[in-house]
């Protein structure tokens, strides 16, 4: 089992979780993080940290897909090991569905 971040993290970003990972498996794009499958050691710590819900377990149904995507651009991405400073819009952007298709970008971020 691993850690997959979701489309709740687009346009939030809040970093809650990296202050509490041990393993620094977090790498950070342009307005989202990923976790990087093979690195996370699946304790869990992170899931409750995230304001946005978006940290999910591996094993509940449809995570196949972001499992791919977070493993693709953590392995694009820099590692981040510090909490930075959230969209100045996050909050307005915590509940709407749907962000993927529309609002998620490729680009990376700063990293730490």
């Amino acid at each position: 089992m691993t850690y997959v971040v979701t489309e709740n993290c687009i346009r939030c970003k809040y970093m809650d979780c990296v202050e509490v990972c041990p393993v620094d498996c977090f790498y950070e794009g342009e307005n989202m993080l990923v976790i990087h499958p093979d690195e996370c050691i699946d304790c869990g710590v992170c899931e409750p940290e995230c304001p946005a819900e978006a940290i999910l377990p591996d094993t509940e149904d449809g995570m196949e897909r972001w499992v791919e995507m977070n493993r693709e651009y953590s392995e694009k991405w820099p590692n981040i090991t510090r909490k930075g400073e959230p969209p100045a819009d996050a909050d307005t952007w915590k509940d709407k569905p749907g962000k993927f298709e529309g609002e998620f970008s490729a680009n990376p971020g700063e990293g730490s």
